[in-house]
């Protein structure tokens, strides 16, 4: 039936740069789909994706590979076939979530395919080994030459297929061609187990120092956030609050003043009164002089009143300007968390692109 996919989704692809093993290289420039195929003849599965036309994902999961969280949305993990390491940026955590799960199931499966395979082609080169010399009573494998497991080390170049291969090549006729057969076997495998434990070990350095990084990063921009908090605060407070306090200030010291001129003016008017029996031309004149100045006294009430509703005005607006300005720097919060993420990307793409 061939290779069928059984799982996809979409994510920004890297692989880290061949000659530094530190930085990562994008492999496209838009989210593409990446995808799990199950090869259903040979049994195994792998992590196919497509640029157009190019493949710039072709990775048989095999059962000594580790997928990485290395962030809340992206994660790793080495082939060493393919001598790189595939690195994945997802939309969110949960997609990244998502794969890692399935990359679980399948490296599973793909562990007990080998199994199984390992099993069947031990019972198939039981009998033909047998035959062919009365003194090997097992068949020959690397793990009986090393003396270790091979998942002790994370030897990915040799999957269930090429493990299948390898007891599959017929045994030479003499014990001497057997050891120089194996011997060059294991010597291969070594090398490629050291070159396998020190690209995993730039890796883990690698992981440890963006960890690092990231949290400077996110003190520093934690930092800047509080100092814009506090002086958009100060600012915005301060030069609205002193224009206000400074006009109603003069205001209230012209209206003091002007009352107490007309108390005084009230003062000599009730002399003036008193005196009013003198001269009755003073009193008409006095009266009408007093007249004017209820009148006046009035509009001055009037204004007084007009003041006091420009005080509670002015009160009720303030209030209305300092709740406003809370909504506003709620908004400016959130405004300053997305600006933190855009600058995180940013500064990501931006160590990226320099490598």
């Amino acid at each position: 039936m061939g290779e069928q996919p059984i799982f996809s989704t979409r994510a920004h692809v890297f692989q880290i740069d061949p000659n530094t093993k530190k930085n990562w290289v994008p492999t496209s420039k838009h989210a593409v789909t990446v995808s799990y195929f199950y090869d259903s003849t040979r049994n195994v599965y792998r992590i196919i994706s497509l640029d157009g036309s190019k493949a710039i994902i072709n990775s048989t999961i095999t059962p000594n590979m580790t997928f990485t969280k290395t962030s809340h949305k992206f994660g790793q993990w080495a082939d060493s076939r393919a001598n790189t390491v595939y690195g994945l940026g997802f939309s969110s955590e949960a997609h990244l979530s998502k794969f890692a799960e399935k990359f679980a199931e399948f490296k599973e499966a793909a562990r007990l395919a080998k199994e199984k395979s390992q099993e069947k082609m031990e019972l198939t080169s039981s009998p033909s080994q047998e035959s062919a010399t009365g003194d090997l009573q097992s068949p020959v494998t690397p793990e009986s030459i090393n003396g270790t497991d091979e998942r002790v080390t994370p030897d990915a170049a040799f999957n269930a297929e090429s493990r299948a291969e390898l007891n599959a090549v017929p045994f030479p006729h003499s014990s001497t061609s057997i050891t120089k057969h194996w011997e060059a076997e294991l010597a291969a495998l070594k090398g490629n187990n050291a070159k396998l434990t020190a690209a995993l070990l730039e890796s883990t350095a690698n992981v440890k120092q963006w960890k690092q990084q990231l949290a400077a990063y996110q003190d520093e921009a934690e930092r800047l956030h509080k100092r814009v908090t506090e002086l958009e605060c100060v600012s915005g407070q301060t030069a609205g609050i002193k224009t206000q306090k400074t006009e109603l200030n003069q205001t209230i010291e012209e209206l003091e003043a002007e009352l107490k001129a007309k108390e005084e003016e009230l003062e000599k008017l009730k002399e003036e009164v008193e005196n009013a029996n003198l001269l009755q031309m003073q009193k008409d004149s006095l009266a009408q002089k007093l007249q004017e100045t209820q009148v006046r006294n009035a509009q001055l009430e009037t204004r007084l009143s007009d003041v006091e509703e420009r005080l509670e005005s002015s009160r009720q607006e303030g209030e209305s300007f300092r709740k406003s300005l809370r909504s506003l720097l709620e908004l400016l919060d959130g405004k300053i968390f997305e600006l933190t993420e855009l600058r995180d990307s940013l500064a990501r793409l931006l160590e990226d692109g320099s490598s």
